[in-house]
């Protein structure tokens, strides 16, 4: 599909001519990374470095005593992995974990996306790092920047022939929209420039996209990447085991900026059905039409929602069917029960066993009793099969042999990782993005803080009788959302160091937003707030009423804004 360009003399933002002057991702990374005088990148090279799966932060627990000592902040760089369904080989995991010791801060983190992230990594570090990644047949780029990233999906494709089929249009749709650009291997792999070859980006044009974009795809009953969050989702229609096709939704997102009313979070529509040969030209061509009529001039206005809503949904599907040549079928009927994970030992439908492990906030790090990293690479010294992240911070062991059932059992019980089933549904049920203190958009803390907040919190629960009940909670420390909290039932966003928004009634199966309840609450607001409404839920909730729907039944909120 042809790209069709910006018109000159168009206004655009800064980044858009940025983009288009950086001779297809290049700019001048290559020379910043030799530049020993500094351990950061220009601000323009930084923009560019995220379409390479790489974000420049600093350590901002250290920025006032570096300033005090006149020092520039310490720099280091954020490095994402993009595996589409969140798959890797024993062997890559081998390597992963030896790149967090050798370059990063030691840990990995899983994110709500189902990707990697190393934290830590100086720049003079940066290129061996992503050498290495790509060394074991992964890659970072398009992880970030201004395409299509990381495509989710349940990431067990032997739950049935089902999940198998949809786990391999994930892979075809994260390769299909990969950028063209030869940058990313001449900067970070030594590949010579050949005179005379010409970068093309035939879907993305020179400018690419005005704002990243997210594809998922999702198998009912189970939510568990979040379809509604994607600006672009499949949800996945079978009969009698056999895959029909996907309903189409369009224009999620959970990105916002407090006081801004022109951003919020929005949950996407389903706006028909399609069978599965058509996923790749549907895809491309809603790319195509946020790529031409986004907004670039203003960056946070410029993801799809709000070209969705600023022109209307019946545009856009007038729009979809003008390209297509085509309408889409009308939507079938699906159901989602939950958008949590289920643990311990499931049995794929190639008669091998698939254990789901609960990671607290996606960090794999060792800590006292629970030497989670250190287990993990035992395993993957004797697996032979994959490791697998989930779209909520988790991971599964999968591919287990039976024979190979007990030996990984008896590696997580040594280290004190085998599923704790002193754990409550709430803190199973959490998740938290990195925050402080290396996100520099970050104004309170998030994953650092939330297990101890749970701490507090499980008290009540236990007390209230509701040890077992999923609640989902989470905790970003700003509303950009990578945690995905309105979809929480219980969401806190970050205000200011101490200060959380709190916001309530999101579904449990994520396809409703929470509402904002309280602002600016320090930890004892929290915790009293929290605690009186438990206990209001534990003694009036209707026989199988998730917290969510408690909260709106009784009009402690409304719907939200």
């Amino acid at each position: 599909m042809a790209s069709q360009e910006v018109h000159s003399g168009e206004e655009v933002s800064a980044e858009e001519h940025l983009k288009e002057n950086s001779d297809y991702l290049r700019a001048r990374i290559a020379d910043g990374l030799t530049d020993p005088l500094t351990g950061s990148l220009s601000p323009e090279d930084v923009k560019i470095l995220k379409f390479h799966g790489s974000y420049q932060q600093q350590d901002r627990d250290l920025e006032k005593e570096r300033k005090r000592q006149k020092l520039e902040p310490l720099y280091q760089f954020m490095v994402r992995v993009r595996a589409a369904g969140g798959v890797v080989s024993p062997d890559q995991w081998l390597v992963l974990d030896e790149l967090a010791e050798k370059y990063g801060n030691g840990t990995m983190k899983l994110t709500t996306r189902q990707s990697f992230q190393f934290h830590g990594i100086f720049k003079r570090n940066l290129k061996a790092s992503i050498s290495m990644i790509n060394g074991a047949l992964l890659s970072t780029i398009a992880a970030c920047g201004d395409v299509n990233r990381n495509v989710m999906c349940n990431p067990n494709p032997y739950q049935s022939v089902v999940h198998e089929e949809v786990y391999r249009h994930a892979v075809a749709l994260s390769e299909y929209f990969k950028p063209h650009t030869k940058a990313y291997y001449e900067i970070w792999l030594d590949q010579e420039r050949v005179a005379g070859n010409k970068d093309e980006e035939p879907l993305y044009g020179s400018r690419y996209l005005p704002r990243k974009f997210k594809i998922g795809l999702a198998t009912p009953p189970y939510n568990d990447i979040d379809i509604y969050a994607s600006d672009l989702g499949f949800i996945v229609i079978a009969e009698n085991g056999v895959l029909k096709g996907f309903n189409v939704s369009v224009g999620g997102g959970m990105g916002a900026t407090f006081g801004d009313p022109q951003t919020y979070p929005r949950l996407a529509d389903v706006i028909g059905f399609i069978v599965p040969e058509e996923i790749i030209r549907v895809s491309e061509t809603v790319i195509a039409i946020q790529r031409d009529f986004g907004n670039r001039l203003n960056r946070k206005n410029a993801r799809i929602k709000y070209t969705i809503d600023n022109r209307g949904l019946d545009w856009f599907n007038a729009e979809l069917e003008r390209r297509l040549g085509w309408s889409l079928e009308k939507a079938r009927p699906f159901h989602f029960d939950t958008n949590g994970d289920t643990y311990g030992w499931l049995k794929g439908s190639n008669e091998k066993w698939f254990y789901t492990l609960f990671v607290e906030s996606g960090r794999v790090k060792n800590r006292p009793n629970l030497e989670l990293k250190e287990a993990l690479r035992e395993i993957a010294q004797i697996h032979d099969g994959d490791f697998r992240l989930t779209g909520n911070q988790n991971l599964i062991i999968g591919n287990v042999a039976p024979k190979s059932k007990r030996s990984i059992e008896t590696v997580l019980r040594r280290h004190g990782v085998l599923n704790d089933d002193s754990h409550t549904g709430l803190r199973r049920s959490s998740m938290a993005c990195v925050a402080l203190s290396t996100c520099g958009l970050a104004f309170a803390e998030a994953e650092r803080y939330l297990p101890s907040l749970i701490d507090k919190l499980d008290v009540v629960v236990k007390e209230c009788g509701l040890k077992r009940e999923e609640i989902n909670i989470r905790m970003t420390g700003c509303p950009n959302g990578c945690a995905r909290s309105r979809l929480g039932e219980i969401g806190l966003i970050g205000r200011s160091v101490g200060k959380y928004n709190l916001y309530l009634g999101a579904s449990h199966q994520g396809d409703r937003l929470n509402t904002l309840y309280k602002e600016m609450l320090s930890e004892p607001d929290i915790l009293a707030e929290l605690s009186d409404l438990l206990k209001r839920f534990a003694d009036d909730r209707m026989s199988g009423e998730h917290f969510g729907d408690y909260v709106h039944r009784k009009g402690i909120v409304g719907p939200p804004m």
